[in-house]
């Protein structure tokens, strides 16, 4: 009998491996327990649940009387229709990037190291937004502690890779190999024989400063490295050149789909769709809107793709790109 994992059961399970502490572990093994569907086909994941409960309550146990002393340490909330880590070398082009895409306003400066501590903003795209999260350097020999936390967290990774130096392409793979030592894997799938704990983001590569002397001799070397491994855009953030391309680009990556809701008898709110993955359902919108709404939901009522204006709809109803959505709980 086949598992049947709901996509609710499916998100719980990449919160378990992007989980940094056994609390953090504790939490999402509940929530896995919980949604998991209880027949005999799911008999031997109900086992390996149990016993890393097991696991987990004693770490959690563990660390709540041994607390490790550790440094500074950040968790943004996600806002948006997701979240984007800027990683790179130093001068690299991340702050100026993420000024000229969103409001925020991050130190720009000429020199090294001139971002301390993670600046969030909202870049804007047509009706929704998606939040690029400015973060410190990263070289062969340093990187702060927590950015391996903050990077699994996200929905995805630039990776800005510095043109208008001859050690660009080569200062950009020492941040691939600095995180990797921290079990931190930018791009690729996982593997079946890889160490527990590897966790995998999805990345793209942002080939800045096309704009200096030298740069497509640069970009060629850059397509080299990682054309294989990554999407690659070229831009200058210093003459905006091609960062239109690249704000459609970060949307369109994170693969997700714009719905808009409507009280009965009302108008829609186009203003503020909520954004779901695509090829998700009804109930990803319900747990989307209120994680308790799920529960209470009795019928909901769709405006869109592949049904007639107004049809009601069944729990498992996939829905599309800018569909309306009438929900009665």
């Amino acid at each position: 009998m086949p598992a049947n994992l709901t996509p609710q059961y499916l998100e719980a399970e990449a919160e378990f491996k992007r989980a940094q502490t056994a609390e953090e572990r504790l939490a999402a093994l509940k929530k896995m327990w919980a949604l998991l569907p209880k027949h005999k086909g799911t008999d031997k994941l109900q086992a390996e649940l149990k016993a890393k409960l097991s696991e987990a309550r004693d770490e959690a146990e563990q660390e709540k009387r041994s607390p490790k002393k550790g440094g500074i340490s950040y968790k943004i909330p996600k806002q948006g229709a997701g979240q984007y880590v800027l990683l790179g070398a130093p001068n690299a082009g991340k702050s100026l990037l993420v000024s000229r895409l969103t409001r925020a306003t991050p130190e720009v400066a000429a020199y090294p190291f001139t971002t301390r501590e993670p600046v969030p903003g909202m870049m804007e795209w047509q009706d929704v937004q998606v939040e690029l999260i400015d973060t410190p350097p990263i070289t062969a020999d340093f990187m702060e502690g927590y950015l391996s936390s903050l990077v699994r967290a996200a929905d995805a990774v630039l990776l800005v890779v510095d043109l208008g130096d001859e050690d660009g392409p080569f200062a950009a793979e020492a941040v691939l190999d600095r995180l990797a030592q921290v079990k931190t894997i930018l791009g690729g799938a996982p593997k079946p024989d890889e160490p527990h704990g590897v966790e995998h983001v999805r990345t793209l590569l942002v080939a800045n400063k096309i704009d200096l002397p030298g740069a497509a001799d640069r970009l060629e070397v850059v397509r080299d490295l990682f054309g294989q491994r990554f999407p690659v855009h070229v831009v200058s953030a210093e003459t905006r050149q091609g960062l239109e391309d690249l704000r459609d680009e970060i949307y369109k990556f994170l693969d997700v789909i714009r719905v808009y809701t409507k009280k009965p008898g009302k108008p829609a709110d186009l203003a503020a769709p909520f954004t779901i993955r695509r090829g998700g359902t009804l109930m990803d919108l319900a747990s989307r809107i209120h994680r308790e709404l799920p529960e209470k939901l009795k019928s909901a009522r769709v405006w869109g793709t592949g049904v007639f204006d107004g049809q009601t709809v069944p729990r498992d109803h996939i829905l599309h790109d800018r569909d309306v959505v009438e929900i009665h709980a």
